[in-house]
């Protein structure tokens, strides 16, 4: 069969091996079956001698003659239809570019959305910690009064300044970029209006002033983000991260401190308090110690740099989970941030972040059951130990007042009979001491009124002691009063003088800004009145002088008298006159303003010469008539501008 399809492959073509047209013909030839060949050659009868070829009978001998083959209308239809099959593939490609454009367009807008969203919130959250900030402050001044009066201005000084940098910070970078491109702006509309090209020596000034502005530009955001850099390794130095980690993440000690120093009179209770504490330590430490192995020693930046994993942070955290596509927009947006980075990086890196927070949120976790399960054995450890305490002191109680009891009974027993003994001692004494007792009040009674006599005496001068000192005490008390008073009026003086010499600052400074303000608005005034002075000495140098001639106005024209004589010719005049109708000249618009103002009384105010140099005329005037004065002193089309 293969041979079949080869004898029929030459009969069609000649040059078969050297053509590839006919290649997917031949392969589908190659795979039909005997009977579909056979179905397939079919006995033709030639009609003429010309072109005649040979046809293979099915047993291999040769047949009768067939009619030749036309190559040139297949080759046609076998162009066309590859005409048509690019033509379809433009069409597709273009659909395809279609697609993918107005994907890039629909992603780009809902990229937009998403930053105007976040930025609305920043904006949001900088403006309460600005109002949060100024807030603490006035409070801070208005409650802790003079004591921390000078940390207040401190921080309001520090406020100005910093507000006087970023001033500063932005006429040196922000206004030559605005102002450069303002001067473009009003460059191409002139060219614009006046349809004028741009010199190559004036495109090639413009091109470096962009390129200089560039470079600076350039030079400023290198400053910064060497700035940042410093800021940003000063930070990293200081350890803060690594402090908060440890102080986190580190392991409390295995037995309190309260029970270790409680006082528990049963030992064998405060060792199985102890080991207690001791078995919940090495749990929780197992499990801390298990959750860190699976870790697998995973820093914080998951692999990546800190710029780069700080990227992905802040762009997960914008594309929260209720935006619809959140994750296709959050890969579009890290694909465009973090172009080093394939896709299979960003999903590794997701996982391990996940892992990370996941693997961190156990430990926190873990940290806190731990601290809560401490904090409960600790309660119950402490309640135990009291209670012991409690009952052990009870039982020392009840000791001490069962042998306080027996002492007490033989005290009593023994003072009793002391009391007994006493009495009947007592019975005798008490005659004799009536006896000696009246003696010994008539002796009293003597001595009493002596040193009644002697006390009155002796508190007299008491008396005067006590007023002496009392005087004493109070010029003391005068004296340092007087004292103090002086030291607080010093350190008055002091403060005001200090409160003084910053008024008189702010007040310098106050007249200083104002000077500069107004020494900005006379120069911009000069500026303005230099403009005005220039413009009109060019408004006088190409004005057009015509006088009035009320008779060249009013009188025949030279066709008019034409059309009258039709024939005779009149006395010619000496010179063409050329002038304005009346139609023209009011048909200008300056005329009629000119005129409006004049009857108004305004038409030699700044405000007409203002309106009048900016109204244009019907039409514009011809290069010729532009003097080249003009033209040296600015440039091409500045007094139609102007």
């Amino acid at each position: 069969m293969v041979s079949g399809t080869r004898r029929l492959s030459v009969a069609l073509h000649p040059n078969w091996r050297n053509t590839s047209t006919f290649s997917p013909y031949l392969n589908r030839c190659s795979r039909m079956s005997g009977r579909d060949l056979r179905a397939f050659i079919t006995h033709c009868r030639t009609q003429d001698g010309a072109g005649k070829h040979l046809v293979w009978k099915r047993d291999g001998s040769v047949g009768s003659r067939c009619q030749p083959t036309e190559y040139q209308r297949l080759e046609a239809a076998l162009q066309a239809r590859r005409q048509e099959s690019e033509t379809i593939a433009q069409k597709v490609q273009k659909t395809l570019s279609a697609a993918r454009s107005s994907k890039e367009t629909s992603l780009l807008r809902q990229h937009r959305q998403v930053w105007s969203q976040e930025h609305l919130r920043l904006r949001t959250a900088e403006e309460a910690a600005v109002s949060d900030l100024e807030g603490f402050v006035a409070q801070l001044g208005s409650t802790n009064g003079l004591q921390d009066h000078g940390s207040t201005n401190e921080l309001q000084e520090h406020g100005l300044h910093l507000e006087r940098e970023r001033e500063l910070f932005k006429m040196a970078t922000v206004e030559p970029v605005l102002q450069l491109r303002d001067d473009l702006r009003f460059r191409m509309d002139e060219l614009l209006l006046q349809r004028l090209t741009l010199h190559p020596s004036e495109g090639l000034q413009i091109q470096q002033q962009v390129n200089l502005v560039k470079q600076q530009q350039g030079a400023v955001t290198g400053r910064l983000r060497a700035e940042l850099l410093a800021l940003e390794e000063e930070m990293a130095a200081l350890g803060l991260e690594d402090c908060v980690a440890c102080g986190s993440e580190a392991d409390p000690e295995p037995v309190p401190g309260e029970v270790l120093e409680a006082d528990c009179p049963y030992p064998e209770l405060k060792l199985s308090v102890l080991q207690s504490f001791q078995t919940l330590a090495e749990s929780y430490r197992s499990r801390q110690r298990g959750i860190t192995e699976r870790m697998g020693g995973m820093d914080r930046c998951c692999g990546w740099s800190a710029s780069d994993h700080l990227c992905f942070q802040w762009t997960v955290g914008q594309y929260g989970p209720d935006l619809p596509n959140h994750r296709a927009l959050c890969a579009d947006m890290l694909l465009r941030l973090l172009p080093h980075r394939t896709r299979q990086d960003l999903m590794d890196h997701e996982r391990a972040w996940d892992w990370l927070r996941f693997s961190q949120a156990q430990l926190r976790a873990l940290a806190q059951a731990g601290q809560r399960d401490r904090g409960e054995l600790l309660a119950r450890a402490l309640v135990t130990l009291e209670e012991a305490r409690l009952a052990h002191q009870e039982e020392l109680l009840l000791h001490r007042e069962r042998r306080l009891q027996l002492d007490t009974c033989t005290q009593l027993r023994d003072k009793v009979q002391q009391w007994r003994a006493r009495q009947e001692e007592v019975s005798q004494l008490e005659a004799l001491m009536a006896a000696r007792r009246q003696e010994e009040e008539e002796r009293r009674l003597g001595r009493r009124r002596d040193s009644e006599a002697s006390v009155r005496s002796h508190q007299r001068d008491k008396l005067k002691e006590f007023y002496a000192r009392q005087q004493d005490r109070k010029e003391r008390l005068e004296r340092r009063d007087e004292e103090r008073l002086a030291l607080l009026r010093s350190s008055m003086e002091e403060q005001a003088r200090r409160d003084q010499e910053r008024v008189r600052y702010r007040e310098e400074t106050l007249q200083l800004r104002r000077q500069e303000r107004e020494a900005g608005e006379l120069q911009r005034q000069r500026e303005q009145e230099e403009t005005r002075t220039r413009l009109e000495a060019l408004r006088s140098q190409v004005a057009v002088v015509a006088e009035a001639d009320p008779e060249r106005m009013m009188g025949e024209t030279e066709a008019w008298r034409s059309r009258q004589n039709e024939g005779c010719e009149p006395q010619k005049p000496l010179y063409n006159i050329n002038t304005y109708t009346d139609s023209q000249i009011v048909s200008d618009p300056r005329v009629r303003v000119e005129q409006a103002l004049r009857e108004a009384g305004l038409h030699q105010t700044p405000y007409a010469r203002q309106v009048l140099a900016d109204i244009r005329p019907p039409r514009a005037p011809r290069r010729d008539t532009v003097s080249a004065g003009l033209r040296t002193d600015s440039t091409p089309g500045s007094y139609e501008g102007k």
